[in-house]
């Protein structure tokens, strides 16, 4: 007499059990890392490392994985990821032992054939002394790559290990920071940082049946970010400097990706009133674009002209420097309540994101 199948206890349908389905990456040997975020956006990348498949043994930005790297490369919240690995030596010196040295070298070289790195620099504290000098050589020799202390692509940084009292070694996995986005092909002075942009979308909240504006689009950074990170309704850029729209129009091209964008004042558009649920802003900082002057009869029309293109629980997201006068207008005026999203660490400048919405 055959036996009778083996069901699921824990399912009330009496379904069949089944093997659990083990990731062959689960494995392979896993590797250190550590993820490198602007300061203020450390808990929007701790969310993206989050969603990683694999990632475990998260301490703060340092984690192990055993799969791809090339999956690590494709985080839009982090300016960089970068390989780990310690030594138990006292000071840098010892980097330079026979044997220590060939580790040091057959580690960097894993690097590199991920990143396809043709040059290589040191970071690090003293990085002029005669010690990390002599790394540099041996490390120029070792690997055939020319050492570029300014814009060497390798980017090596060798640092005191926080527990322990050896010293870490992290290699950059990538050739540029991965806030210099494939996409952009144009720049602009004032120009967004592009993990900004993500993590402003991402806090804003994504949702597919959005109808996007971004008044004075620049380049497109705000545009582009959101249309890569998923479906939307519909989605319109201004800007009122041509040379501004023709930069956006090539940066979009290069993201493969399709965005109006047009040459209308932002405050001026002639469009219907709710004509969008998700208004992205990064409005000018008052110094590579737009004077503190200016801006103080700009902040106070753009509010009052988002409040009537936007839908009666539409968004509004605004990115800006000028701090004070921001938080001076908000509190002159009652038809917006709002809350910071963040604030950041980026280019000499700390601005904030706030996300409004209507009273």
């Amino acid at each position: 007499m055959p036996r009778p199948a083996r069901t699921d206890r824990a399912s009330p349908y009496g379904r069949k059990t089944s093997r659990p389905k083990v990731d062959h990456r689960t494995r392979a040997p896993a590797r250190e890392y550590e993820l490198e975020a602007l300061a203020g956006l450390e808990h929007v990348a701790a969310t993206e490392l989050d969603s990683v498949p694999l990632a475990r043994d998260i301490r703060g930005p340092r984690f192990w994985y055993p799969g791809d790297p090339e999956r690590l490369t494709r985080m839009k919240s982090v300016t960089a990821v970068y390989r780990v690995r310690g030594w138990d030596v006292p000071r840098p010196r010892g980097l330079l032992g026979h044997q220590q040295l060939g580790e040091l070298t057959t580690f960097l070289r894993e690097v590199v054939e991920v990143g396809g790195h043709t040059s290589f620099r040191i970071g690090a504290a003293g990085r002029e002394s005669s010690v990390m000098q002599r790394i540099a050589e041996e490390l120029q020799t070792a690997l055939q790559l020319p050492h570029e202390p300014e814009t060497g692509e390798l980017l090596i940084r060798i640092l005191p290990q926080q527990q322990g009292e050896g010293w870490d070694v992290l290699a950059r996995i990538t050739r540029r920071p991965l806030s210099a986005r494939a996409w952009r092909e144009c720049n602009m002075a004032g120009g967004l940082n592009a993990t900004i942009a993500y993590a402003a979308h991402k806090l804003a909240g994504q949702r597919d049946n959005d109808r996007i504006f971004n008044p004075m689009s620049g380049s497109g950074t705000l545009l582009i970010e959101r249309a890569l990170m998923g479906p939307y309704d519909a989605m319109v850029g201004v800007d009122i400097n041509p040379d501004a729209v023709r930069c956006a129009q090539t940066n979009i091209r290069a993201a493969k990706r399709e965005i109006e964008v047009a040459q209308i004042d932002a405050l001026h558009t002639g469009l219907p009133a709710r004509s969008f649920d998700l208004v992205m802003a990064d409005l000018p900082w008052g110094d590579a674009i737009g004077t503190h002057g200016g801006n103080e009869a700009l902040y106070p029309a753009f509010l009052k002209e988002m409040h009537r293109l936007t839908s009666q629980r539409g968004r509004l997201c605004v990115i800006t420097h000028e701090i004070r006068l921001f938080e001076r207008v908000l509190a002159e005026q009652q038809k917006w309540n709002a809350h910071e999203l963040f604030q950041v660490a980026s280019g000499g400048h700390h601005p904030k994101a706030y996300l409004l919405s209507k009273t």
